[in-house]
């Protein structure tokens, strides 16, 4: 009685713990919708399997870092196909998977520009194009239209970006990135001064209510000593190589020039320009910092992290590569599955009940149980671990009924047969639990040692199918000996002279020869 008053007071427990704190199990690709992006390499030649291996990890780590549930990335031939689900903001996502180029740093020689003040200039010169020339102009004037049309025919204040295939780490380029209040800007960059091959790991830090991203950069002539040979350079403000930006001095009032900035850049992408405050740095002390929000110095860390990829993939939006699911067709799928599983239940519990009476009515308390401990741990993975359920998964959980409902069998025939032997109801229920709990105890753990090779050997929905099967298989261990065993004991004290309420055959009569 004890064991069944603590099962009760645990699963309420859990039960009411997660109702309160809200968790309930995320959805993944196939039942809630999201993306499907096909990632296939420029240069087939250049595909090795180490290569691709190499690439399916940092896309994964890629992925993992942007909270994606259960994501699926997988190796078909040499293409990487990862299915997102969930995912809000898709383009984002496949940008950010997809970034392959080298990761470079260079110094900034001007800007940023914000877009708005180019389109201000373009509607300038189209308005002073179409205006005639005013004669009459003084030579003041003269001199700021000249300053006014070199500024006009700039590349950097017209938002010219360099094309991709003049893109050359050694020369100028001019390349867009984010600026300021978020808004897309133009910079001037010189040649690259070191590349991400300096970079050991990175990682975003919350530190005083402020996010920042510390670096930590790999010894050695290829590493700290490059780094630190930029940032002289910039915090001095070589006028050659990296300038710094002229400002005001608040204490003195006077004009000064402030060091200069390194351009963190990655697919022709400007991803953050940081002014460099120290001309030296310890190699496991460099910070990055510029009022991030956590989402962009998470984002910042994993690009730092892992910038650069082995292979140069093709753009999947420009290859037709990227497939959307709808979250129509999820709640479409999700609603068979859940149909499917009433079903199934309803039939099972009609069997049940008609068949074994008082005995059904304890499987099906059994199977509430162990449901309920189900969802309250799905729930917490899901929050915790990212664990998704999958319509993979959702056959997983379909099957563990009939394994809960197996065991619950293979107790009750236990029964029958020892009351067919002369036992009574209440001798045979204590006499048969044991025998019944080891078969239950020895099938169960085939089935979850199954779930372990699947889980092993398998990628993809069907872990999650290993999951739920392993998961149910453990829980109901714990149903069938805290619960059913009581419960079924409870039944036989008050029935025992009634063993039919419990679809069991009435003990035979023993006949005994007299002396």
């Amino acid at each position: 009685m004890r064991s069944l008053i603590g099962i009760g007071v645990v699963v309420a427990g859990f039960l009411v713990g997660n109702l309160v704190t809200g968790q309930v199990p995320l959805l993944g690709l196939d039942l809630q919708g999201g993306v499907e992006v096909v990632l296939q390499p420029e240069d087939a030649s250049q595909a090795t399997p180490e290569a691709l291996e190499q690439a399916l990890e940092i896309i994964r780590t890629r992925v993992d870092a942007l909270g994606v549930a259960e994501p699926d990335i997988t190796l078909q031939g040499t293409s990487i196909v990862a299915q997102l689900p969930g995912v809000e903001d898709q383009e984002r996502a496949v940008n950010l998977i997809g970034q392959t180029a080298e990761l470079r740093f260079r110094p900034v020689l001007d800007g940023p520009i914000p877009q708005g003040y180019v389109d201000e200039l373009t509607a300038l010169r189209e308005e002073r194009e179409a205006a005639s020339e005013d004669e009459t102009a003084s030579s003041e004037e003269e001199i700021a239209d000249d300053a006014l049309d070199s500024l006009l025919e700039s590349d950097l204040y017209r938002g010219v970006v360099t094309p991709p295939e003049a893109d050359d780490p050694d020369l100028e380029v001019i390349l867009a990135g984010e600026g300021v209040d978020g808004q897309k800007s133009y910079y001037r960059l010189g040649p690259a001064l070191f590349t991400g091959a300096a970079l050991e790991s990175a990682q975003a830090v919350l530190e005083s209510v402020q996010w920042f991203v510390r670096l930590t950069v790999r010894a050695g002539p290829d590493g700290i000593d490059k780094f630190n040979k930029a940032a002289s350079t910039c915090y001095y403000s070589d006028p050659e190589v990296c300038p710094g930006v002229p400002t005001r001095d608040v204490s003195t009032g006077e004009n000064v020039t402030a060091s200069g900035r390194l351009a963190v850049v990655l697919d022709q992408t400007v991803q953050s320009a940081p002014s460099v405050n120290s001309p030296t740095f310890e190699r496991d002390n460099v910070i990055i910092s510029g009022a991030f929000t956590e989402q962009e110095a998470r984002e910042l860390a994993l690009v730092l992290d892992y910038g650069a990829l082995p292979l140069r993939f093709a753009d999947p939006a420009e290859s037709g590569l990227v497939r959307t699911v709808s979250a129509t067709l999820g709640r479409d799928d999700l609603r068979a599955g859940v149909v499917a599983g009433i079903i199934g239940l309803v039939l099972v519990v009609v069997y049940m009940m008609s068949y074994y009476r008082l005995l059904g009515l304890a499987a099906i308390g059994s199977l509430a149980v162990s449901g309920t401990l189900l969802w309250v741990v799905l729930s917490f993975l899901s929050s915790t671990r990212g664990l998704a359920l999958t319509l993979a998964g959702v056959t997983g959980l379909i099957v563990a009924i009939g394994v809960s409902l197996d065991s619950n069998v293979v107790y009750f025939e236990h029964l029958k047969e020892d009351i067919r032997r002369g036992r009574t109801l209440r001798s045979a229920v204590d006499q048969a639990f044991p025998v019944a709990f080891k078969t239950i105890f020895w099938a169960n753990l085939a089935t979850l040692i199954g779930a372990a090779i699947l889980w092993l050997l398998t990628i993809g929905s069907v872990r999650g199918f290993a999951v739920m099967l392993g998961i149910a298989s453990i829980l109901d261990l714990v149903a069938t000996y805290f619960f059913l065993r009581p419960v079924v004991r409870m039944l036989a004290r008050r029935t025992q002279q009634r063993p039919s309420l419990m679809g069991m055959p009435k003990s035979p009569a023993i006949l005994t020869r007299g002396a």
